[in-house]
């Protein structure tokens, strides 16, 4: 194996125990803004792998481009509905007109 996958691996499993660690430690109240916040990342993400996807280098990486595309898309749009649901629930009953 090259040793540029071995370093890209160690700091991709670095990063996610780091990652896992900050998260766990996130007090609930601050959840709904975090996820937001995750959610506009992942809006970076999708680019990112529609670039990875459009390039045609090979094979393997168009049809792990396109991969990347889907779950980071639904994973987006599913993290928008919870955002949207969890504001929703914060929302006091409906203002009545006189």
């Amino acid at each position: 194996m090259p040793s540029d996958f071995i370093s890209n691996l160690f700091v991709f499993i670095l990063a996610g125990f780091v990652g896992f660690e900050v998260i766990k430690r996130v007090s609930p109240l601050l959840h709904t803004p975090l996820m937001s916040l995750t959610n506009a990342l992942d809006a970076i993400v999708v680019v990112a792998a529609i670039i990875i996807a459009g390039r045609h280098e090979t094979m393997l990486s168009t049809v792990l481009g396109i991969i990347a595309v889907g779950a980071s898309f639904s994973n987006m749009v599913g993290g928008f509905l919870i955002t949207d649901r969890m504001l929703r629930m914060f929302k006091t009953g409906k203002s009545k007109k006189s």
